[in-house]
């Protein structure tokens, strides 16, 4: 799955007043991390996520790391957040935050 530059610039628009609902913490990609990064995709489809306090590249292979782990796409990195993006196969409306965005339009 790779975004055109219009679906990541959407997507960039739709995440910029998002608040992280995962946290990665000093140790890494666990499975707890990963569990629970997949819940929030399936309910949100976007998501932010929050990156420990280490190295630029560090971030990056974190990042790197758990979209590969989850089959998602990431849309950006600023700093230590991530917005991260895996379509739903059943989105639900009244929690994605992508159809939600749409919905009010």
């Amino acid at each position: 799955m790779s975004l055109q530059a219009r679906e990541r610039r959407n997507l960039r628009r739709v995440g910029h007043h998002l608040d992280p609902v995962v946290t990665i913490g000093d140790g890494g990609v666990s499975d707890g991390v990963i569990a629970e990064t997949n819940r929030a995709l399936e309910d949100h489809e976007l998501i932010k996520v929050r990156l420990p306090a280490v190295e630029r590249e560090d971030r990056r292979a974190l990042a790197d790391a758990l979209c590969a782990a989850c089959r998602a796409e990431l849309v950006q990195s600023i700093g230590r957040i991530v917005l991260i993006y895996r379509a739903a196969a059943e989105p639900d409306p009244n929690k994605s935050n992508v159809l939600r965005h749409q919905l009010a339009r």
